[in-house]
């Protein structure tokens, strides 16, 4: 396995650097490129009456959605298959295997949907195309190269499935799936660099855009990690979603309750990756937004006190049905197992802190109000509701609704084991302990956040976000060692009601509107320029899209997203329901 390990670093490494190995033969970097261009609205091609930034955004984000759920699945794919050789369990090899089995008809698709991004790039776009193959030059070669060694691999590692599953061969599948997944996230990691460069370039001139440094400073922005931890976790989030969707569809198609009782334990899989994946996300994203105030203050204003900041209170509507669904799944689940009632009279009070947390998220602070209203209500600030529209209620709320989510898990985990050690008692109460202490340091360090200055506002959500992940990280602890020989109950899957499945196709969509609206955000806090503050646009549609037109770009592009997902499932679902018949 080593030799793997290192061919994956190293494939890595030459995508990033080589280009940098390449130009380094004593050229001064300024004289590659003399300045960015600076075109005028002539310039712009103009076909017809077809909106250029239209067709260029639905293409961009339909490869996303594309690109991000055939990068994730691989990973979990992976991951299933290693579960699968160390507890010796086929279902899991068989469900790995199912879940890139949807992978291998979504990846046509989004090199398609690819193809058509680069071409209307470069027929609306042109100066600003040929502006970053200046800056970044060969990094897109290899680029194009890394996208065909990721089509060999991914034949490779499906269609050797069955000739390398038994044995050492198993091994060599593997270290196959490795470096898939090396390839994958690589090319996200050079994606990501150019349009995090976009938002804050580097390695050029700040007045006129020549390039004063090397690729890989262009490539090193100040956005670039946190939009590679963002965009990474918001993938395995997302293929979880999405392969939950498959499983639900798949439930509730199938009459064999043996079939349904593996479509259920894979929805429940996809659920646990969906929400193991979206834990971490709002931090990353805290991360991101931090990154970008400290690179320019105008577009963290822009995103948070601006235009923009109405969409944060959609985003929090989004966000919560997501919580709300992930949880009426898993209380649903309570069901599978006998002893499932007994943990059920907890879901009430975990509902009210969901919902509760949900009603705090979406409070705005500040009103869109007549000058009449603001007569009755005496300013544009609730009087008892517009201290929840700040910080740190919002930080609070979300961090209690991450713990009392992974509390649902929790309750699902404990319903199909009884604990034998001697201890278990004493393990319960250290467990209720780390919670009723955790909580209470996150409801704490909220009511600091409002007597604290403002500049220490921030720094309150710390203590948050680590009380958040101790009672997660110590809860897993003490219950690996607790049910360590744990008598197991019988878990009936399959054993679930259909409206309980709904819950699974809520998930996708809203994770899809979900990543629209948040590219929308991203790509908007350029305001009028293509590569902030070096290359202006100066195209007829140089402006932020209203919220309106926004929103009807960003439903047409998840329906039609939908739609194509229903459509691999069926093709999925008509290949399986072919070769059974056939054999």
């Amino acid at each position: 396995m080593r030799i793997p390990v290192l061919l994956s670093l190293a494939i890595a490494a030459f995508a990033l650097l080589a280009p940098d190995l390449v130009l380094a033969a004593g050229e001064e970097m300024a004289t590659v490129l003399e300045g960015a261009p600076q075109p005028s609205r002539l310039d712009y091609p103009m076909i017809g009456g077809v909106s250029a930034r239209t067709v260029a955004w639905s293409m961009a984000q339909m490869h996303l959605f594309l690109a991000a759920f055939v990068l994730a699945v691989p990973l979990f794919a992976i991951a299933t298959e290693l579960m699968g050789v160390i507890t010796r369990d086929d279902r899991y090899d068989n469900m790995a295997r199912e879940f890139m089995k949807i992978t291998m008809a979504a990846y046509s698709l989004t090199a398609l949907v690819g193809g058509g991004l680069l071409l209307s790039l470069l027929v609306f776009y042109p100066h600003l195309m040929g502006y970053m193959v200046k800056v970044f030059r060969g990094q897109m070669l290899i680029y194009a190269a890394l996208f065909g060694l990721e089509s060999i691999t991914l034949y490779v590692y499906f269609y050797s499935w069955d000739a390398l599953r038994r044995g050492n061969r198993k091994y060599y599948h593997m270290s196959i799936g490795l470096m898939l997944n090396t390839v994958g996230l690589t090319l996200m990691f050079i994606a990501n660099a150019w349009v995090s460069f976009m938002m804050s370039p580097a390695g050029v001139d700040a007045t006129t855009g020549a390039v004063t440094g090397t690729i890989w400073e262009a490539t090193r922005n100040p956005l670039w990690n946190p939009l590679n931890l963002h965009r990474f976790l918001a993938n395995i989030a997302y293929g979880g979603a999405i392969v939950g969707g498959y499983a639900a569809y798949m439930f509730l198609a199938e009459k064999d309750p043996a079939k349904k009782a593996h479509y259920d334990w894979m929805g429940y899989t996809s659920n646990f990756i969906a929400i193991l994946g979206f834990i971490p996300l709002p931090f990353a994203g805290y991360w991101l937004m931090a990154e970008i105030y400290a690179y320019s203050q105008q577009m963290g204003i822009t995103a948070m006190g601006g235009i923009l900041a109405w969409l944060f209170i959609i985003q929090a509507v989004l966000i919560g049905t997501i919580m709300l669904a992930a949880n009426y799944y898993l209380w649903s689940g309570l069901m599978r197992t006998d002893r499932g009632a007994q943990y059920a009279k907890y879901v009430k009070y975990i509902a009210v802190v969901i919902v509760g947390g949900f009603l705090v998220w979406v409070t705005p602070h500040t009103l869109i109000l007549t000058a009449d209203e603001i007569q009755r209500l005496g300013g544009t600030h609730h009087k008892i509701l517009g201290p929840l529209g700040i910080m740190p209620a919002k930080n609070t709320a979300v961090n209690l609704m991450l713990v009392f989510t992974f509390m649902s898990f929790q309750l699902f985990y404990r319903s199909s084991r009884v604990p034998v050690v001697k201890w278990a008692k004493a393990g319960n109460m250290a467990v209720i302990a780390l919670y009723a202490v955790g909580i209470a340091n996150i409801v704490g360090a909220g009511i600091y956040g409002y007597i604290t200055p403002t500049v220490y506002k921030v720094g309150a959500s710390v203590p948050q976000v680590v009380s958040t992940l101790s009672i997660i990280i110590f809860a897993v602890i003490i219950d690996v060692f607790m049910l360590r020989g744990a008598r197991s109950e019988k878990v009936h899957w399959g054993r679930m009601t259909e409206r309980s499945q709904y819950a699974l196709f809520v998930l996708p969509v809203a994770f899809t509107w979900l990543m629209g609206l948040m590219g929308y955000i991203r790509s908007s806090l350029r305001t009028n320029w293509h590569v902030y503050t070096i290359m202006k646009d100066n195209s007829p549609e140089a402006y932020i899209p209203s919220i309106g037109e926004a929103g009807n770009v960003i439903t047409a592009i998840t329906l039609g997203f939908m739609a194509i997902m229903v459509f691999v499932f069926w093709l999925s679902r008509l290949g399986a329901t072919k070769q059974k018949g056939t054999s």
